[in-house]
């Protein structure tokens, strides 16, 4: 859980809605890092609360890790998924950050 308001959550092992988020940005992960995955299973994420969902998703990319910065929309807006950003060549123990790139 987030330690206040608008915060980040502990970094927790995935669940379905994890998966299913990340299932639904794969098409525009693919796209922006020009690489078709095979292998996209995601394993931890942090979540926090705004206007909307945000979440930082550790993804098994099979060589290495990506992480995900992805948000929902609100569900009056459709819950539609916006890749907001991707880190590459990560390790498994890498700790899920917030970023923008």
């Amino acid at each position: 859980m987030a330690n206040k308001p608008g915060g980040w959550s502990d970094t927790m092992d995935t669940t379905e809605e994890t998966q299913w988020i990340c299932d639904q940005a794969k098409d525009q992960v693919e796209a922006f890092t020009g690489k078709n995955y095979v292998v996209y299973t995601a394993i931890k994420y942090r979540s926090q609360v705004v206007a909307g969902d945000n979440f930082l998703i550790k993804v098994d990319a099979g060589e290495d890790y990506d992480h995900l910065s992805v948000h929902r929309v609100l569900s009056c807006d459709g819950h539609r998924i916006v890749l907001r950003g991707v880190e590459q060549h990560r390790t498994k123990d890498y700790p899920l950050v917030p970023f923008t790139n």
